[in-house]
């Protein structure tokens, strides 16, 4: 009986294993690859300024390395697609523009003010990360301008009225 209930445990073990494992059409998107490249980015910053002497910079890289991550495992999970109520583009661009800021910020004082070498390639590594950040919030802010151009122009504007309404205007 051992034997029997041994390949359906693993079967499910497996099951458990691939729904935590980011699919392999999102992360072959841009998206999915800008997503994987903060992540990335941000844990090889975080490494490099917990082991500079600029380590006063370490929670940026941290927070950000953790919000990359769970965005990549909402979207690749369709996660997001279950809460209605956020509007998820908008929340991720808010998330770049303010982690580009940040990692740019952070990274111009680490280079500029500390000598050590850790300093130094935490705030490389920074740079690249705000180009990674900054990607993608030029693409979302992209989809986010064409969503808004494509609703207004199907619907009727709010001002307009009918020729026979009456108006106080006169």
């Amino acid at each position: 009986m051992g034997d029997i209930e041994a390949p359906e445990n693993n079967r499910s073990r497996q099951t458990i294993a691939h729904s935590l494992l980011p699919s392999k059409e999102f992360i072959t998107s841009r998206k999915g690859l800008l997503l994987l490249g903060e992540v990335v980015m941000s844990f090889i910053s975080f490494v490099c300024f917990a082991a500079s002497t600029a380590a006063a910079f370490v929670t940026a890289p941290i927070i950000e390395f953790l919000a990359a991550l769970f965005l990549l495992f909402a979207y690749s999970t369709k996660f997001n697609e279950r809460f209605k109520g956020f509007h998820w583009p908008l929340m991720d661009f808010l998330r770049c523009v303010s982690a580009s800021i940040i990692f740019f910020i952070i990274s111009i004082m680490s280079v500029s003010k500390y000598v050590d070498g850790a300093s130094k390639a935490a705030g490389v590594f920074g740079f690249i990360t705000t180009i990674f950040f900054a990607l993608d919030f030029y693409f979302i802010f992209n989809e986010l301008a064409n969503f808004l151009k494509g609703g207004d122009s199907s619907e009727e504007p709010p001002n307009a009225q009918d020729d026979d309404s009456d108006s106080d205007s006169d």
